[in-house]
């Protein structure tokens, strides 16, 4: 059972948890990134079982009228397994996307997921053009990544990026992964037709999305975590832009837990006040 304190973060347990938390945030205008975690499989049992899941809960959306989809880790479909393994359920969920109108976002996991991850999206979204993938600023290859993309059908989310990669294919100061993001952030609105999702927290960020729109058209949206900047996500909902919530479920919730409160400062003290019941 997940503990208040982690319920910030954390939607519950279970699909149903999660699609009630959706329910929730639609009466606020705000859309649903469902996402189940667990990754870095050592066994394909667990990853086929977490494909499974999938497609059962892109059929749940379906039957209902919320704006909600769903997303996707490389290795908890199986890439640590082997790189056919992953391609094998991402088609499975894919396919039953296809089936139901859902629509499916592959996240980005570390430096040396990004070949394999790329390359199963272009194969799979040329088949299903619901579909996005997340490429993150702090990767120096970026640039060209969007370059790839770009003629492709499907969205793309430009988050900073949160693994600690060498420096040898990433930037490691603030200032360059902010400098890198205002860049790339540009070039995905002038060159990509299916849309942009602007993954960040950041108002800087948000608000230059919202003048590269004006410039160039581009549809985009915004997308947060749950747990975080909830009222900024409201106020921006409510002043017709078009933001998602990424909200994780499952039994697996502790280590990405113990990540969002060591990302920021203020959910560190948040965690601690609940601890000492303030």
């Amino acid at each position: 059972m997940i503990p208040p304190i982690a319920r910030q973060f954390v939607a519950g347990e279970s699909a149903a948890t999660a699609m009630e938390r959706a329910r929730r945030l639609d009466d606020d205008g705000v859309g649903a990134i469902l996402n189940l975690l667990g990754e870095h499989y050592g066994e394909r049992a667990p990853a086929d079982d977490d494909a499974r899941t999938y497609c059962e809960l892109l059929e749940t959306v379906a039957a209902t009228d919320l704006d909600a989809c769903v997303s996707v880790k490389p290795s908890q479909l199986g890439l640590d397994v082997g790189e056919s393994v992953f391609r094998e359920n991402l088609e499975r969920v894919v396919d039953a996307a296809a089936d139901c109108g859902g629509f499916v976002w592959v996240d980005m996991e570390d430096h040396t997921t990004t070949d394999a991850t790329l390359d199963a999206f272009e194969t799979q979204v040329r088949r299903h053009p619901g579909m996005g993938v997340c490429l993150q600023a702090n990767l120096r290859r970026t640039r060209e990544d969007l370059a790839r993309l770009a003629d492709l059908p499907g969205k793309v989310r430009l988050v900073k990026g949160a693994y600690d990669e060498p420096s040898e294919v990433a930037y490691t100061d603030k200032a360059d992964v902010n400098e890198a993001y205002r860049e790339d952030l540009e070039l995905a609105f002038r060159t990509f037709d299916g849309g942009v999702a602007v993954g960040s927290h950041d108002p800087a960020m948000i608000s230059l999305a919202r003048d590269l729109h004006a410039e160039y058209g581009t549809d985009y949206e915004v997308q947060m975590l749950m747990g975080v900047r909830e009222d900024a996500q409201r106020d921006l909902a409510a002043d017709d832009v078009d933001v998602y919530q990424y909200i994780p479920y499952g039994d697996r919730w502790l280590s990405y837990f113990y990540r969002r409160v060591a990302e920021r400062k203020e959910n560190a003290l948040f965690a601690l006040r609940a601890v000492l019941g303030r």
